[in-house]
């Protein structure tokens, strides 16, 4: 055993320090489903950067140094605070905010979300399934993000006015009324943030037998 670890010595340092490396520095995440459309689509793959906000020690959540304080309109990942599993959703609350949300309109410290440049299309949300949709410009609080809404979908589109309270960031999808976000899941403390999603690595157009989606690789995500 010693002596094939001697003889694997480099491979095995290059294991270890890649494995530290997505754990502990950045990551790339597949995106299975259109919660964030139109920014990320399925079949992106997301360039993470694990140390936009902190430190943690690999494999935890535990934080050993902050770097910075998640800002809105960042699009990040985190583990969601019901059962765990990794979500991706773009911080519209930040600590000390009052959110609300009223016939889909959202409203943050009483200013209300503007919406302009409303294009309507056709949208995929199963196989074989496609409903109408409205895509416009979300302005509020000095943030501009392109959204969608469903008006045939039953969704969320109403929240009581909910003050966050330290550490505690309120995110949503951009495809508003097919999203599983703070609306349900509540308020995300800041130790559950993974990370902040940079740019698209790879994509491809599951619905067309996987073929690449040249012009969406290496796009930023704004």
């Amino acid at each position: 055993m010693r002596a094939w670890i001697r003889s694997n010595r480099g491979f095995l340092l290059f294991l270890a320090g890649f494995l530290f490396f997505r754990t502990a520095v950045a990551d790339w995440n597949p995106v299975p489903t259109g919660s964030m459309r139109p920014a990320i689509l399925e079949g992106d793959v997301v360039w993470v950067e694990r140390v936009a906000y902190d430190w943690k020690v690999p494999l935890t959540n535990f934080s050993l140094q902050r770097v910075a304080d998640p800002q809105r309109g960042d699009v990040v990942v985190f583990d969601s605070p019901a059962d765990g599993s990794r979500l991706i959703k773009r911080i519209v609350g930040v600590p000390g905010d009052r959110i609300e949300l009223r016939n889909d309109v959202l409203i943050v410290n009483g200013e209300r979300a503007r919406y302009s440049n409303a294009t309507a299309l056709e949208e995929w949300v199963a196989p074989g399934v496609q409903v109408p949709a409205i895509r416009s410009t979300e302005s509020v609080q000095g943030q501009q993000r392109v959204v969608q809404h469903l008006p045939g979908v039953a969704a969320r589109r109403d929240l009581a006015p909910l003050t966050l309270g330290p550490d505690q960031f309120f995110m949503m999808g951009d495809n508003r009324d097919n999203s599983f976000d703070s609306r349900f899941l509540g308020p995300v403390d800041r130790r559950l943030i993974n990370g902040r999603a940079r740019r698209i690595l790879v994509s491809a157009d599951l619905a067309d037998h996987w073929l690449p989606r040249w012009h969406r690789i290496g796009a930023r995500l704004e």
